[in-house]
């Protein structure tokens, strides 16, 4: 046999293995449109289940009657759907959506696994914005309205607490990122990052402490977290801040798959890499700063989801992880109310405690599994 017969069968392999790899990535990227349309699908039932479970049970065909214009057969279910529990839901939807992204966005910033709005103190800061605006201002009514802590503000006083929320989230979230560029140890960083959350929970005590008990018990209803709260004026300007943050963030893709692999690389790449964390920080502060505004400070979503992510479509690819957080925040927002909600009965549970039963397992998980964070991120 002469060498070049001998050459010949890893010759005859080597397009033998371009095709199986190329059918291997086909297989991959059906897999995934099937993932994204029976996420898509799960959404939507849940999304309208939610809207008929409650308080009072109101049957499916009753709610496409409403929802069509039609008139069902008792007139008060129509103001419990379209004033109560579809503007509920729209809440629970974008924010589950937001927080969802926010976190991404963090972890991949931060290059660490544990990083989101509630444990690196960033809803700490916007809900001292909140109460800057609401609790020094006295500009607070509706007081006897449990977490509708906002309800009776007017547009003027909604976009207030929203800029205060954003701006609140803002400084904490460039205070950690000055910190991040001093200390490289994983751990470190979310002491500090608990450290600001405790001081700027101390600030909003001295607050609480000069405020007038309705205005206390109020607050204290509203750091539960809720997303019955947001009436369909407050939407105008909570919807429009969640899909300008959604909409850089989603602008922001290929910026963070390069950071992914490190700042280095990315200037390489020409990236100019101050400018997309600028951008990155503030699409983050404002998807959490406004979800915690009218819903209170909703934790762990932010760090669950994009594990769920990760782990379900096994990717790291922004590209893919992005529409798929979206989607999977606003599947666990809604469930995690349908839960609080607590249908068929008069209580009503905390939602940061649902959402805790979410997250923590999570937190757990990747601590356990993963001997060095940073590593894993990276890997």
């Amino acid at each position: 046999m002469t060498r070049s017969q001998s050459q010949l069968p890893a010759q005859a392999l080597s397009p033998a293995r371009a095709v199986a790899g190329t059918a291997s990535l086909r297989m991959v990227s059906q897999r995934r449109l099937w993932l994204f349309a029976l996420l898509l699908v799960l959404l939507m039932l849940i999304f309208v289940f939610s809207l008929t479970l409650g308080s009072v049970a109101i049957p499916l065909p009753e709610i496409v009657t409403i929802l069509t214009g039609g008139e069902p057969a008792r007139a008060t279910w129509t103001d419990i759907v379209l004033k109560f529990r579809l503007p509920k839901a729209l809440t629970a939807l974008l924010a589950g959506a937001a927080l969802a992204v926010s976190g991404l966005q963090m972890q991949t910033l931060f290059r660490n696994p544990l990083s989101d709005p509630y444990v690196l103190g960033i809803s700490s800061g916007a809900s001292l914005g909140v109460a800057l605006v609401v609790l020094a201002s006295g500009v607070i009514a509706g007081l006897g309205s449990g977490t509708k802590m906002l309800a009776g503000l007017s547009l003027a006083g909604d976009v207030s607490i929203a800029l205060a929320s954003i701006l609140g989230s803002l400084c904490v979230l460039l205070l950690v990122m000055a910190v991040a560029r001093r200390v490289q140890s994983t751990m470190t960083l979310l002491i500090l990052g608990l450290m600001f959350g405790y001081a700027t929970s101390a600030l909003v005590s001295v607050l609480l402490y000069f405020s007038i008990a309705d205005r206390i018990q109020a607050y204290i209803s509203w750091t539960f977290g809720s997303f019955g709260g947001v009436t369909w004026s407050q939407m105008r300007v909570m919807a429009p801040a969640i899909l300008i943050g959604l909409l850089s963030g989603y602008l922001l893709m290929k910026p963070l798959n390069a950071l992914l692999l490190g700042e280095i690389y990315a200037r390489s790449m020409g990236l100019n890499v101050r400018r997309v964390r600028l951008a990155v920080i503030g699409s983050a502060a404002i998807l959490a700063g406004i979800v915690t505004a009218f819903c209170g400070p909703i934790g762990f979503l932010g760090i669950a989801v994009p594990h769920f992510c990760r782990s379900l479509f096994a990717t790291s690819d922004h590209r893919v992880l992005l529409p798929a957080v979206t989607i999977m925040g606003a599947i666990l927002a809604i469930l995690a109310d349908l839960v609080a909600g607590m249908p068929g009965s008069q209580l009503t549970l905390p939602l940061n405690a649902v959402t805790a039963l979410i997250g923590a397992p999570v937190v757990t998980w990747v601590i356990l599994k993963q001997r060095n964070l940073r590593e894993a991120f990276a890997g």
